[in-house]
């Protein structure tokens, strides 16, 4: 018996991720997924985000030993102690994870053959909202600018289009470009 090699492109196993979508367009149910968290607060800006379980592919996804964990805090500035990025700097390298992913795997499944990609972003926002000084600002982003550079094997034209398809298909560029429905529940514990 013959063992079979898989093909692997940017470190993206191309025969899985074939599969996967094959999966997919047989039962589009596989395609449903729920991810998780849950915060704490730990003491001023300061507060842990748990990541482990979640549902995708049909089940309940139990592949995580140990829980994923994302610190936020906040700048002196805004009355942190920089023990790791604020929340609206989560939200971009959100952005850029998910560009980076997209346009990695989608450069692998045609064959194109990435050396090296950086993606710098830079999002405005004005804080009088947030500190309800103003009704006439967001609170959120004003705007985010993307900028990429990537070394490959690929025609100017073919790394353009791969660019497009991307942003086309970016559940995080979906999501922030996009309102999302949001229902915010509490309650007081004692």
């Amino acid at each position: 018996m013959e063992a079979k090699v898989s093909t692997l492109v940017n470190g993206v196993n191309v025969d899985q991720l074939v599969e996967t979508i094959n999966a997919i367009e047989e039962n589009p149910d596989l395609a449903r997924f729920s991810f998780r968290a849950r915060n704490e607060w730990l003491d001023g800006g300061h507060s842990r985000t748990i990541f482990q379980e979640f549902y995708g592919a049909g089940q309940e996804d139990t592949s995580r030993s140990e829980p994923l964990v994302l610190y936020a805090d906040e700048p002196p500035v805004l009355l942190g102690e920089n023990n790791a990025p604020n929340a609206v700097e989560a939200v971009i390298h959100a952005l850029a994870a998910c560009l980076g992913v997209g346009f990695v795997y989608n450069a692998a499944a045609q064959g194109v053959t990435v050396e090296s990609l950086e993606i710098d972003l830079e999002g405005d926002l004005d804080l009088r909202a947030f500190l309800g000084l103003s009704e006439d600002v967001r609170p959120g982003y004003n705007n985010i600018e993307v900028n990429y550079r990537v070394k490959t094997d690929a025609p100017e034209e073919k790394v353009v289009e791969l660019c497009k398809y991307v942003q086309k298909t970016s559940p995080v560029l979906d999501i922030i470009s996009n309102p999302v429905p949001v229902s915010v529940n509490g309650e007081q514990i004692n």
